[in-house]
């Protein structure tokens, strides 16, 4: 790919997470299902951060995780997303262009405050997730640069931001500029239920025009509607140019045209905070894709990011992902 400024630039949900440790009654007694994002109000988010314990405050967002990601591993990136003339607006955008991602969406000021998710996390490092979307889910296609989309290797969708058409008309416009231009477009499915709400809208995407699809186990088999893996995978081979599909500790599986290749998840001492880890996969993922890397260095790129990201409260990496990548023989 030649004439590219940016190997990544990231469409998705622009969120400050709010991080906070519990106990599974604390679930139970808000009636949350643990492991599981669901949407609330702006309401319910007040009461729900104010019943928390101590939390940690940090710019997140699934796509916008991955930028991080990208970034630390040396990489071009740019984002869009979009953020309110507030508090948390000012907190994302100076955090992201902090770490080298360039962002440069107008923040709004009208309509919804800038989307935040409140994370707990419970002994095991699984988090529950309960997000307000806010101001995230007014992008419109004119907040799409089609010159930024243009100069990018890969334009990355978040699944996540699919709830409104709007939202949805903006990645249509910028899979198109891609396309147009010769690049590649990447979608990651996000959640389960995110998947539930917009199957055929996923499918009517990963068979016009997604080049690289990334989805769990779970993701993978409800956007097909198999209960076996291995099925929905046979399935996903026929329809996507490459397909990284991930599952936890039993690592994750490439599959593109007739190759499969099985990367083992990376060796973790112990598990602290799940959040991010598919993110940073993709980070790693993408970052060896648009630097030339084979199929199963990427893998393993991505499963070293995921390592490191479990291995901490927060989803953005606590250490220079290039450095760690180097010291594990993965990059030169």
């Amino acid at each position: 790919m030649t004439n590219t400024k940016y190997d990544v630039v990231g469409i998705g949900n622009a969120i400050v997470d709010i991080i906070a440790r519990c106990d599974e009654a604390f679930l139970s007694n808000h009636g949350m299902e643990k492991g599981f994002m669901q949407l609330i109000d702006s309401s319910q988010a007040n009461e729900l951060y104010a019943d928390m314990g101590p939390a940690t405050e940090q710019s997140g967002g699934s796509v916008a995780n991955t930028c991080a990601g990208i970034a630390s591993f040396g990489g071009n990136c740019g984002f869009i997303g979009r953020v309110a003339v507030d508090q948390f607006g000012k907190v994302f955008a100076h955090d992201i262009r902090a770490i080298g991602v360039a962002f440069d969406t107008p923040a709004s000021d009208v309509g919804l405050p800038t989307a935040r998710c409140l994370v707990l996390v419970t002994d095991d490092g699984e988090r529950t997730m309960n997000t307000f979307l806010g101001a995230s889910t007014e992008l419109v296609p004119g907040d799409i640069d089609s010159d930024l989309i243009g100069s990018a290797k890969v334009t990355y969708l978040e699944g996540y931001l699919f709830d409104r058409p709007e939202a949805k008309a903006a990645f249509h416009k910028a899979a198109k500029i891609s396309r147009a231009a010769g690049r590649k477009v990447a979608l990651s499915l996000s959640d389960a239920f995110c998947v539930d709400r917009h199957r055929e809208d996923f499918l009517a995407l990963v068979r016009g025009g997604v080049d690289i699809l990334f989805a769990n186990e779970t993701e993978i088999t409800s956007l097909y509607e198999m209960n076996n893996f291995d099925d929905a995978a046979g399935v996903v081979r026929a329809e996507a140019e490459i397909a990284v599909l991930t599952r936890s500790e039993a690592g994750s599986v490439i599959i593109s045209g007739n190759d499969t290749i099985e990367v083992p998840a990376e060796p973790v001492e112990k598990v602290v905070d799940a959040t991010g880890a598919g993110d940073l996969y993709a980070a790693g993922f993408l970052y060896g894709l648009t630097s030339g890397k084979p199929l199963e260095t990427c893998g393993r790129l991505g499963a070293l990011a995921a390592s490191e990201i479990i291995g901490h409260i927060g989803a953005r990496p606590e250490v220079n992902l290039k450095t760690f990548a180097k010291s594990n023989g993965l990059l030169g």
